[in-house]
């Protein structure tokens, strides 16, 4: 199983969206690029929290950052990706869509389009229920007290019952894959202390090493 992490796909959807306003030249392209992507990654990271209590990143480290959402050096990305989204890679992806539509059936394309949207839909869902599912077996197995911990501790319970999902967990959504696919991932005990879920699993390692402490 795949695991995305959704703020680059929705951030690029809505750049894209977006850039018809600010796609003049390279310095307005960055500009709306920093704003954009940050005011993105802000939200998700916000309702991220919200929903999952986790964070899939922190920059509470970094200089000139907000609540540790985002910061300067991440916001700088922003702008040059949308550069180079906007003036390279997005008329490569229209030109291969407009041959598609060109020498195959206008349906063939829509078809190929759903087929991938849906796909994308159906892996951000299972993202979420593989994180949530993720937080709810360490805390658990380190005895972390968070504001849920009694429907985390129920569904915890139920899901130990159901066999063949149990072994899928184990196989595609285990300790180390989640690990690997989201080395910041961050929780708040109910006391409000925070807790690296990568420090409790100090055995892993993440595919790519950290530039900056936490």
């Amino acid at each position: 199983m795949v695991h995305f992490c959704g703020i680059y796909g929705v951030g690029a959807v809505i750049i894209l969206v977006a850039s018809r306003y600010f796609h003049q030249n390279h310095l307005t392209l960055f500009l709306g690029g920093y704003v954009v992507g940050s005011i993105t990654e802000y939200l998700t990271s916000f309702l991220v929290e919200v929903i999952l209590h986790a964070r899939w990143w922190d920059y509470s480290n970094n200089i000139l950052n907000i609540n540790g959402r985002v910061c300067l050096l991440y916001s700088i990305f922003w702008g040059i990706l949308t550069i180079f989204l906007v003036k390279k890679f997005n008329p490569i992806v229209d030109r291969f869509l407009l041959k598609i539509a060109t020498n195959r059936s206008p349906k063939i394309g829509k078809r190929i389009l759903t087929v991938v949207i849906l796909f994308l839909i159906l892996d951000c869902l299972l993202t979420c229920l593989a994180q949530d599912l993720f937080i709810t077996r360490l805390t658990i197995r380190n005895h972390i007290v968070m504001k849920d911990s009694k429907r985390r501790e129920t569904d915890f319970q139920e899901l130990q019952k159901k066999e063949f999902l149990m072994n899928f967990i184990n196989k595609h959504w285990n300790d180390q894959k989640m690990i690997q696919t989201f080395p910041n991932m961050k929780i708040e005990d109910i006391n409000g202390n925070i807790i690296y879920l990568d420090s409790l699993l100090p055995e892993i390692q993440p595919y790519y090493k950290k530039i900056f402490n936490q």
